[in-house]
C-alpha cells in the first residue's frame, strides 16, 4: 500500500522550489574585520561533534529530509575520463533523481523533484546542456584554474568567461590558496572580485579549499574576504584535496555566513563539497544548517552539496523507507 506524503514535504518543504535569494553584492574591502576574527578550535569541534547526533530523524521525517537533500544536490562529475556520455547519463539522474515507483510509493511524485544543479568541466558544458533542455536545473562548471588555481590571472579570467559564455549559470572558482597563506587578504579580494564581475549573471561559488590553508582561523578569514569580495556561495573544497568537508569546518564556514548577514544585510549560500557519500552525512548537514542559518538555508538558492556518490545512497535510504529492505545496488545506477 502507498504510503502517505511525508508531513515535512507537503506542509513546510517547497522541495522543488528555485527562487534565488538576491545576489550578494559585495561590500568594500574591510581588513579591521579580520583582525577581529579569533576561533576557539575546542570549541568548534565540540558544537561540530553533537551536530550529526542531537536529531533524531525517523521515518517520514527522515524521508522528507532526504527528499530535501537532493534538491540541494550539485550532481557532479569530475574525471578526467569524463565523457558527453557520462554527462549526459548523469544528467538524465538528474532529471530523474529517485525511480518513480519510490516516488510513487511515497507519495510525492507530482513534485517534480530534481537535484539542484549538474556540475562539470568546461569542455562538458554543451553535453550538459543539451541533456538538460526543457528543465530549470542550472549547469555548473568549475573554472579558475580548477583545482589547483595556479595558471596565470589573465588565463584563470577568461575560463570564467568562457564557461559563462558556453552558457553554464553558476561557476565554481576556487582560490589561490597562496594568497590566504601568506595573509595577503587585499590580492585575494581583489581575485575574487574579479571573479565576479567575470560572471556577469552566473552565480559565483568560490572554492576556499579548506584542507590546503592550515587553520580554522584561516578558514573565516578566506570565507570573509570572498564574500566582501561578491561571492554568492562560499564552497569549502574542490573534492581533490587529501582532506575535503568536514563539520568543524563547515561550522565555521556557516558562521561567517551569519557574520556577513548581520553586518551587511546580505545572504550568502553554503556548499559543502568532497567526501559526503552517505544519507546520514547530509542529513548531518541539513541540520547545520537549519540549527546554525535558519530555515531559508535548507533551499537549493542557498545550500547545496557537492557530490558525485551520495544520490546512490539517498535513493537506497528511500527505497528501504517504502520496502522496508535495501536494495541492491544495481537497481540505483548512476551513470
Amino acid at each position: 500500500m502507498a504510503k502517505t506524503r511525508p508531513a515535512l514535504a507537503s506542509e513546510h518543504w517547497a522541495i522543488s522550489a528555485r527562487d534565488e535569494p538576491a545576489r550578494n553584492p559585495g561590500m568594500a574591502f574591510e581588513p579591521s574585520w579580520l583582525d577581529e576574527v579569533r576561533i576557539n578550535r575546542s570549541a568548534v569541534e565540540r558544537r561540530a561533534g553533537t551536530l550529526p547526533t542531537r536529531r533524531s530523524i525517523k521515518k517520514e521525517w527522515q524521508t522528507a529530509w532526504l527528499l530535501k537533500a537532493i534538491s540541494c544536490l550539485d550532481l557532479t562529475t569530475l574525471s578526467g575520463d569524463d565523457t558527453p556520455g557520462r554527462v549526459r547519463r548523469l544528467c538524465a539522474k538528474a532529471r530523474q533523481p529517485v525511480r518513480a515507483d519510490i516516488l510513487e510509493a511515497l507519495g510525492v511524485a507530482e513534485l517534480g523533484i530534481t537535484v539542484g544543479a549538474v556540475c562539470v568541466y568546461h569542455a562538458m558544458i554543451e553535453a550538459a546542456l543539451e541533456a538538460l533542455a526543457g528543465t530549470d536545473i542550472p549547469v555548473a562548471a568549475v573554472s579558475a584554474g580548477f583545482p589547483a588555481a595556479l595558471s596565470s590571472a589573465a588565463l584563470r579570467l577568461s575560463e570564467v568567461e568562457a564557461s559563462v559564455a558556453a552558457g553554464a549559470r553558476e561557476i565554481d572558482i576556487v582560490i589561490h590558496r597562496g594568497h590566504v597563506l601568506t595573509g595577503n587578504w587585499q590580492a585575494l579580494y581583489d581575485e575574487v572580485r574579479g571573479f565576479r564581475e567575470a560572471c556577469g549573471n552566473a552565480r559565483l561559488k568560490t572554492i576556499i579549499a579548506s584542507g590546503d590553508i592550515a587553520t580554522l582561523g584561516n578558514v573565516a578569514r578566506a570565507s570573509l574576504v570572498c564574500m566582501m569580495a561578491g561571492a554568492d556561495f562560499i564552497k569549502t573544497s574542490t573534492g581533490k584535496e587529501a582532506v575535503n568537508a568536514t563539520m568543524p569546518v563547515s561550522l565555521v564556514m556557516v558562521r561567517a555566513i551569519r557574520a556577513y548577514r548581520e553586518r551587511t544585510g546580505h545572504t550568502v549560500g553554503f556548499k559543502p563539497a568532497g567526501g559526503i557519500s552517505t544519507a546520514k552525512a547530509a542529513l548531518g548537514y541539513l541540520a547545520l544548517m537549519k540549527d546554525e542559518l535558519g530555515r531559508p538555508w535548507l533551499e537549493p538558492g542557498l545550500f547545496r552539496i557537492g557530490a558525485s556518490s551520495l544520490l546512490g545512497d539517498i535513493e537506497r535510504q528511500l527505497a528501504h523507507a517504502v520496502s522496508g529492505r535495501y536494495a541492491a545496488d544495481y537497481h540505483q545506477p548512476m551513470v
